[in-house]
Formats: C-alpha cells, sequence, structure tokens
C-alpha cells in the first residue's frame, strides 16, 4: 500500500529555500502556533476549506449541493466547520473561486511528478528540492520516502523545520537531507512558549545534537517586533549559534502580514494587527550585532 502524504502547496521556481532554483513542498501539520505564522492552513493536519467574503457573489449554489448543511447562508464565517465532511462539493460548484481548499492527499510518486519538472534548472543552478511546512516531520513515513527516492535519483534535497520533533524521528531522514534549515524563534524557553504554545527545550538540543554531527545546517530567525527582537535576545541567539560546529550562517527573516487575510478564510483569529514589518535601519542594527559574533548575516532566506 502506498504511503500518502497531505500536502498544501508544491512551488515552483524558488530562489529563496536552499541553494539554487528549487522546488518547494508544503506539508500540512504542526506543533507549534507562532503568533506570527503566515500559513495558517498549514497548523492543522487534514485539509481545510478557505473562504473568500470578498470573491463570494451570494448566489447560494454551494448550500445547494452541501449534503450536511454546513453551509451558513447568512454568516460572513459561511462554512460550519464542525459538520463539514469535507467532500469539496461546494467548491466545485463555485464558479466564483470564493471557496478552495488547502492541502491534498498525494503519493511520493506524484510529488516527485511534479518535481522532477524543474530538474534542468536544479542541474544549471545547483538547485533542488525544499520541504517545508507546516512540519514536514510531522508525516516522517512520507517525508523519508520522499526525500529516500530524491536522492535515488540525484536532487539535493533541504528541510525548513521548527526543529519540535523527537530525536528518533528526526535522525530517521538525516541521511536524506543535504541541508537542514533551522528555525529558532526565542533564546528564552518561556518566552518561545508564549509565542508558539511551545517550549524550546526540544529545539535546542535537536540544534546541538546535527550540530556534533557536522550536518550542514544554517539558523533561520524570524524577526517579529516587539515579540523577540530584544537585544538580549539577539544577542543569546549569537552567542549560542557561534559555538555550533557546521553552523557559521543565520537568515533573519523579517516579519511580513502577506499571511493575514487567510485567517479570515480560515475562521481564525489574526492577533497582529499592531506589528509593522522591521525598518531597513534596525534590521541593519541587528545584522552588526550578529556579526560581531564571526557569523555571516543574510537578510530574508
Amino acid at each position: 500500500m502506498e504511503t500518502i502524504g497531505t500536502i498544501f502547496n508544491i512551488q515552483r521556481y524558488s530562489i529563496h529555500d536552499g541553494p539554487g532554483i528549487r522546488t518547494l513542498v508544503f506539508f500540512k501539520g504542526c506543533p507549534l502556533r507562532c503568533l506570527w505564522c503566515s500559513n495558517p492552513e498549514s497548523q492543522n493536519k487534514y485539509p481545510e476549506i478557505l473562504f473568500s467574503s470578498v470573491k463570494c457573489i451570494g448566489c447560494g449554489k454551494c448550500a445547494e449541493v452541501c449534503p450536511e448543511d454546513a453551509i451558513i447562508k447568512s454568516d460572513d464565517k459561511r462554512i460550519n466547520r464542525d459538520k463539514c465532511n469535507l467532500c469539496l462539493k461546494c467548491i466545485e460548484t463555485c464558479y466564483a473561486e470564493a471557496l478552495e481548499v488547502a492541502g491534498k492527499k498525494m503519493t511520493v510518486e506524484e510529488v516527485i511528478k511534479e518535481v522532477e519538472k524543474d530538474r534542468p534548472f536544479y542541474e544549471k543552478s545547483g538547485g533542488g528540492i525544499t520541504v517545508s511546512g507546516g512540519e514536514p516531520l510531522m508525516q516522517p513515513k512520507f517525508l523519508k520516502e520522499l526525500l529516500k527516492e530524491c536522492k535515488n535519483r540525484g536532487i539535493n534535497t533541504a528541510i525548513e523545520t521548527c526543529g519540535y520533533v523527537n530525536w528518533t524521528t528526526f535522525n530517521e531522514v538525516l541521511e536524506y537531507i543535504d541541508l537542514i534549515l533551522f528555525d529558532l524563534k526565542h533564546s528564552d524557553s518561556n518566552n518561545h512558549e508564549e509565542l508558539t504554545g511551545k517550549n524550546n527545550n526540544i529545539i535546542i538540543e535537536n540544534i546541538k545534537k546535527i550540530s556534533d554531527l557536522k550536518k550542514p545546517m544554517i539558523i533561520r530567525f524570524p524577526l517579529i517586533p516587539g515579540c523577540n527582537d530584544s537585544i538580549e535576545n539577539i544577542k543569546r541567539i549569537g552567542e549560542f549559534v557561534k559555538i555550533l560546529d557546521g553552523v557559521n550562517e543565520i537568515n533573519i527573516i523579517p516579519f511580513h502580514r502577506l499571511g493575514e487575510s487567510k485567517y479570515e478564510k480560515l475562521d481564525m483569529k489574526w492577533t497582529m494587527h499592531d506589528v509593522k514589518p522591521p525598518e531597513k535601519d534596525r534590521l541593519d542594527e541587528i545584522k552588526k550585532i550578529l556579526e560581531s559574533y564571526g557569523l555571516k548575516v543574510k537578510i530574508g532566506g
């Protein structure tokens, strides 16, 4: 029986998540609930329907075809998610494209078929596949089979991970990964838990273990004004990354608001209304602090 994964996007021709031109494969499911998450549709493991009130023309066709009476015509939320069985009939009948699904069941073969389309770009640029999410390690069996098949085909592999996973699961896939893009969101465990819902103990331990193995790794630091941009936190991160073997680069990922509209579409609450992207002067200041620890620092992925 083929292993099935739940993928919510495959993005081609990316130049920001690993070397060269890459194909990004986004996995559903994440153990963290970061306040600033730009892909809220990635958090749950299962497929979800997004509803755009802006696109909706109020024709009522979706309600007519729904077998569970899960469409609420008089409410901007539109979907009773407790009733919805994900039959997707509403999406099929919505010619205004106000309804869409995030998450598709796919086999390894189906994902590989998409990845192979960009092979000419990999060969010319030194690129490959980057698995992201969500958290790819929440689907460990599918992830391992996908990465193994990529390596069998000579395709470079990278993973973007929050690292909140037991070491046994992580270690199972390491031999099939060429580069790890490891998020480090805060140096303090209590603050990390306030911002993401989980402490960072297992994350720090996993970073240290990968460092001990001298596996190629880049630390990614999402910079969120008012959350983790204190000078004290920046210095602690610099001190920690400085002592890691095999790591001499850290990427600063500035906060942005590109995912805000998705929260409304998923009936989720966006709590970052008052947070603005960091100014260039602030980014340059933080870059210089991290560089003082002998690190190569890049703003952006």
